[in-house]
């Protein structure tokens, strides 16, 4: 039983580093647009073949069946880019849903955080974005559920917004 241990542990352990260097390289994805969009491009991967901007457009011009975009995307780019500190579990721009793992701010090593944020619609008005933010305190060794300070999802919305305005600011000012 001991030897089973002493080599199980140290497989089992040397497959989750495995794995977890296999996620390191951020989102994959089969889709250029959506990779190129969330490697920071502001269009297309190639010419006419549509992008996450032509919102529900496909390459003809007509309505695309199923890669209708229901959010904005100077709202999703900037949503990104306000949550980047934070490591990325999830990011679904077809459904507007971004979500986070845990954060831990440098010098509160008993204390993190965790934010959720939902696009809502495809304008760029406050009521488009929705963050909630969850919080968990050490205790004893156990990670506790804690209530976060409401001003932590309302600030990060605010900022999230204030990007995207940025940022369409920026593409008319190209045009």
């Amino acid at each position: 039983m001991r030897i089973i241990q002493r080599v199980a542990v140290p497989a089992s352990l040397a497959l989750s580093l495995l794995g977890l260097s296999a996620c390191s390289g951020g989102l994959k994805t089969s889709n250029p647009d959506v990779a190129n969009y969330e490697m920071g491009g502001m269009g297309p991967a190639a010419p006419g073949s549509g992008s996450l901007f032509t919102l529900g457009k496909g390459s003809t011009g007509g309505a695309a069946s199923n890669t209708n975009i229901q959010v904005n995307a100077y709202l999703w780019r900037a949503t990104l880019d306000t949550l980047s500190f934070m490591p990325l579990v999830s990011a679904d721009p077809f459904g507007g849903v971004i979500i986070t793992d845990w954060y831990t701010p440098p010098g509160q090593p008993g204390t993190r955080f965790k934010a959720n944020a939902y696009i809502l619609s495809k304008t760029l008005t406050a009521d488009a974005i929705q963050v909630s933010v969850f919080e968990q305190v050490q205790q004893n060794g156990q990670w506790v559920d804690s209530p976060a300070d409401p001003s932590l999802a309302s600030g990060l919305e605010d900022r999230i917004l204030a990007r995207a305005a940025d940022l369409q600011a920026a593409a008319k000012n190209t045009k």
